[in-house]
């Protein structure tokens, strides 16, 4: 699947929408350059989760835990780790089996041994000639939930 996003707005709300189809326990990876939109995604995730508290880049903190309605929402940033050991010693493959939330890694490249075969993957690029549009490639989700 394919979205096309013309705004931060327009990316949240399509973020939000798509949280109210993952089911719990699932890990979504969010690949893209710096600036393409995968915190932005993030925080309407977060939202469409209910979550309220203000979600930021968890780049320095590398992992951060949210409480939404129904679910907790693990947010992580693999971008300052160095190689996978980094990230299981963060107590990493806890992060990949959310049994009772949902994990969202940024650049989850970073880790892709590691990753379950059934993730959820998006990948965030961003248009040269309109800096606030975003083309989001979106694999691994039924074709029932799209």
């Amino acid at each position: 699947m394919e979205i096309i996003c013309n705004s931060v707005q327009e990316t949240k709300k399509f973020a939000s929408k798509i949280s109210k189809q993952i089911r719990q326990g699932q890990v979504i990876a969010l690949n893209g350059d710096l600036g393409s939109g995968k915190t932005t995604f993030s925080q309407g995730f977060a939202k469409g989760l209910g979550i309220d508290q203000h979600v930021g880049s968890p780049t320095f903190k590398l992992v951060s835990e949210y409480i939404g309605f129904n679910l907790k929402l693990y947010h992580v940033d693999c971008y300052r780790l160095n190689n996978i050991e980094e990230f299981l010693n963060l107590g990493g493959e806890n992060l990949l089996l959310p049994d009772e939330g949902i994990t969202l890694i940024e650049w989850a490249s970073i880790i892709q041994e590691l990753l379950p075969q059934d993730i959820v993957e998006i990948k965030f690029t961003r248009f040269k000639d309109n800096p606030a549009k975003r083309l989001l490639r979106i694999t691994g989700m039924n074709d029932s939930d799209e």
